[in-house]
């Protein structure tokens, strides 16, 4: 058997090439994905370790956000073998860019540079401040993203917000602190950035010594409670895995494009070993009348799976390796802010996951088939050809397919429907609702084939005559094939399709939350919320015969009864979208509340709530229930009340209106006139605001589709395949029609035309199931989501898996079109 698995390999070697293909395609995006994930995690602990290395014994806060007193430093500084010790500065100082604005949506974070064995900065252009109290370094990526060079002044803000002039005198690279990385950093000396920030206080404090482990007992008893004490290889390790973090986030989401592009491998594999042991049915049958049993013809087909997986396998291995390289490449081109100097290279768990996972999905999909094979009788030796076995639906399919359905949708309309919308249970139960009616569809596969390949070829069988017609039946012959043949691009456009359903309702949902609870043309926010906006900027701009209306809210952090809360007032027009009760001019005593607020308090229209101040608690009576989307604060009380209660607090934000007739360039101008002696306060225009959320959309919608292009590529190449095992199956056939007048050139248009209706067939499917389930997914993503469809996206889906079928039939049909009439019609 194992010389007959040999020979049945040679003889079909062209036509498991396909297959292997989609087993490479699956196995290379899986193995390229760990190799990227294995290059950046070392590269990461390379860099964390040289760093860390120099540091004996590092006492960071017990709490995020937190801080260490100086005195922990001087007790520090008194234990036995400890050579030296530093306390790090670490605080908010905004950098100014050549414009005189604050540079980026957050302050850039300032750090003190220490000098000496402790010194864990990377300089890579220039040098360190030293003890020159007016020199500073900036990161490189913000550097080069402002224009700013080693010898230029910059100017920082300190912690009153007045500027101050320092000399560039060097470049930092922020390693893998992903908290610079997004900020931007700007480095001084210990005294200059303690100034700046007015933090006297220490965000960590690194040891130097000879014996890391006792002295960091040492270090943790003088320290005390409130603090934790790693060594420098611990530390390394815990800065190591909180950089990864992001990386493994990102791994498990291209993993999962990965695993789909194997199941997709895997129905291809199933269709082409299903149409394999069909064709070799006379070869099973002389097997078992030459005295093979049924488990080694079983077993012979599942050697043949294994050698294709292990070959399709291990090339997938190593074109997962190059694409590993490439991506690297990409990415080093780009200076991303990830390390990608480690060596490149194939861990054994790389090489572990891809064999295995090729293994298991070939051989798996391999045993239906097989088991098929055992039940050919040797009789069937004597037939002289194959005869092809009529589909039946059968009750029991159309009971579980309807079971699948039911459950499927039920679930998915209860995630999008009932279960609260922006919670991860939605979210689950339309993703499980997905899978269950995908189970379901797949059932009902075969049944539906028929009905839409003649719904789906009515046009090409009446443009295309006889080779059109003779299509569209062969399209539906065999039902249960084309199922399994259509499927595997279903999946692709249905996740395509929900795709960009999900990205077109919340590019409209958010344009209508814009229209209805931000109708402005500028909104005034600070650069950190603990500054605000001082209020002369809007007393300014309310009075400007430019602007229409000036909305300033301010709001400050309390708590009712153990909920934390925003409570603030507001001054200016708003007719905010109610959910109860009504919203009068503000009164002392009174409140509005936000919809979830409400709910988390347990409170509706005429109750009390109680907000805790410095001088007591408040009783306030709810007048009513405003939208979550309002502008409003979560709490919003009169302003003669607010100032009672919580003193003078800047503007948390203003929201500006354009007068009618007003040149927006002429109002832009008067908006940053008055924000020109604040640099941290930014001004953002509605247009801004919808044009950044359309390019993430449509930056999001790219890249899925390119990933799940892969699953489609696997698909096309399962259709291709599975003409191209057809045509052999069909050889007499097709040589009879050629010898009924069927010319070459009509034999290759009816395998197109087929093939069109097979890519439409699994296109218009994954239509109508990414058209359902991007419905529900918005649903249970967005609250108050409006359901939106890009039309001509979907249309391309269609037609580009109609012309991608028609692609894959090319080499088929010439096959099928230079064989011999003669010699075909003799075969059987």
């Amino acid at each position: 058997m194992l010389r007959a698995a040999r020979a049945g390999l040679r003889a079909h070697r062209f036509r498991l090439l396909l297959t292997s293909l989609s087993i490479l395609l699956g196995v290379a995006f899986i193995a390229g994905t760990f190799v990227l994930n294995d290059t950046i995690q070392a590269g990461f602990a390379e860099r964390v370790t040289a760093d860390a290395g120099k540091v004996a014994v590092a006492v960071l806060p017990k709490d995020p956000g937190k801080r260490i007193r100086p005195e922990v430093l001087a007790r520090v500084r008194e234990v036995p073998g400890v050579r030296e010790a530093q306390g790090l500065v670490r605080a908010s100082a905004p950098l100014l860019g050549r414009d005189g604005r604050a540079v980026g949506d957050v302050p850039t974070t300032a750090v003190s540079i220490i000098s000496g064995a402790l010194d864990r900065t990377s300089i890579v252009s220039g040098t360190g401040p030293g003890s020159d109290d007016h020199a500073a370094v900036l990161d490189e990526n913000t550097a080069r993203a402002e224009g700013f060079k080693v010898g230029d002044t910059v100017r920082v803000l300190d912690d009153r917000g007045q500027a101050h002039a320092f000399k560039l005198v060097g470049l930092l690279d922020p390693g893998v602190d992903q908290e610079l990385a997004y900020t931007g950093a700007v480095g001084f000396t210990p005294a200059t950035a303690r100034r700046m920030t007015g933090v006297a206080d220490f965000a960590e404090i690194d040891v130097a010594g000879d014996d890391p482990a006792a002295l960091k007992r040492a270090v943790a008893a003088a320290a005390g409670g409130g603090h934790r004490v790693l060594t420098g290889e611990e530390l390394a390790a815990d800065l190591a895995w909180r950089a990864g973090l992001e990386l493994r986030a990102l791994t498990v989401g291209l993993l999962m494009f990965g695993l789909v592009s194997m199941f997709v491998a895997g129905l291809v594999i199933y269709n082409t070993f299903a149409i394999l042991v069909a064709q070799r049915t006379r070869e099973m049958a002389l097997l078992r009348c030459v005295g093979a049993t049924r488990g080694q013809v079983f077993g012979s087909i599942l050697i043949e799976s294994a050698v294709v997986a292990l070959v399709a396998s291990v090339t997938g291995l190593a074109a997962g390796y190059g694409l590993g390289a490439l991506t690297l490449a990409v990415l080093d081109a780009l200076d991303a802010p990830l390390p990608t100097e480690a060596a490149l290279a194939l861990s054994p768990a790389t090489i572990a996951v891809g064999l295995g996972v090729g293994l298991a999905v070939t051989v798996g999909a391999a045993v239906p088939p097989a088991r098929t094979a055992t039940r050919v009788a040797p009789v069937a030796a004597l037939r002289t050809q194959v005869e092809e076995q009529p589909f039946r639906t059968g009750g029991l399919r159309v009971v579980l397919a309807a079971l699948f359905l039911v459950t499927g949708l039920g679930t998915a309309a209860a995630g999008a429907l009932v279960l609260p919308p922006g919670e991860q249970v939605s979210l689950f139960a339309v993703m499980g609702g997905g899978v269950l009616t995908f189970l379901g569809v797949l059932i009902l596969g075969p049944v539906l084939v028929r009905p839409l390949s003649r719904v789906l070829g009515e046009v090409p069988a009446r443009l295309f005559g006889v080779p059109g017609r003779l299509a569209v039946d062969n399209a539906g012959r065999n039902p249960g094939r084309t199922a399994t043949t259509t499927v595997a691009l279903t999946i692709g456009v249905t996740l395509m399709t929900l795709i960009s359903v999900v990205a077109a309702s919340s590019r409209a949902t958010v344009t209508e939350k814009l229209d209805e609870q931000f109708p402005v043309d500028y909104l005034l926010v600070p650069q950190e919320r603990e500054r605000g906006i001082p209020r002369s900027v809007g007393e300014e701009l309310k009075d400007r015969p430019e602007l229409a209306a000036v909305l300033r809210v301010r709001d400050t952090a309390a708590t009712v009864g153990e909920v934390e809360v925003r409570i603030g007032t507001y001054e200016g027009p708003i007719s905010p979208k109610l959910v109860a009760g009504a919203l009068p001019e503000p009164v002392a005593g009174q409140v509005a509340v936000a919809e979830k607020a409400a709910a988390d308090l347990r409170v509706g229209v005429g109750d009390t709530v109680r907000v805790s101040t410095a001088s007591g608690a408040a009783p306030l009576t709810v007048v009513a229930v405003v939208d979550d989307e309002s502008p409003l604060p979560t709490l919003a009380v009169a302003p003669g009340q607010f100032a009672e209660l919580f003193g003078d607090v800047p503007d948390s934000r203003v929201l500006i209106r354009i007068a009618d007739g007003v040149a927006p360039e002429r109002a832009r101008a008067v908006v940053e006139a008055a924000t020109a002696a604040h640099p941290t306060v930014q001004v953002q225009s509605s247009t801004e605001v919808r044009g950044e959320l359309d390019e993430t959309l449509d930056m999001l919608l790219m890249i899925v589709a390119g990933l799940l292009g892969l699953s489609i590529l696997i698909s096309l190449l399962g259709i291709a395949n599975t003409l191209s095992l057809s045509v052999h199956e069909r050889t007499r056939e097709s040589a009879l029609l050629r010898a009924l007048g069927l010319t070459r050139a009509q034999l290759r248009r009816m395998l197109s035309i087929e093939a069109l209706v097979l890519g439409l067939i699994g296109a218009v499917v994954g239509v109508a199931l990414g058209l359902v389930f991007g419905w529900a997914a918005s649903r249970a993503m967005l609250p108050g989501a409006v359901f939106a469809v890009t039309p001509w996206q979907i249309g391309l889906f269609v037609a580009l898996s109609g012309v991608a079928g028609v692609v894959a039939a090319i080499l088929p049909g010439r096959r099928a079109a230079r064989a011999s009439i003669v010699g075909s019609l003799g075969t059987g």
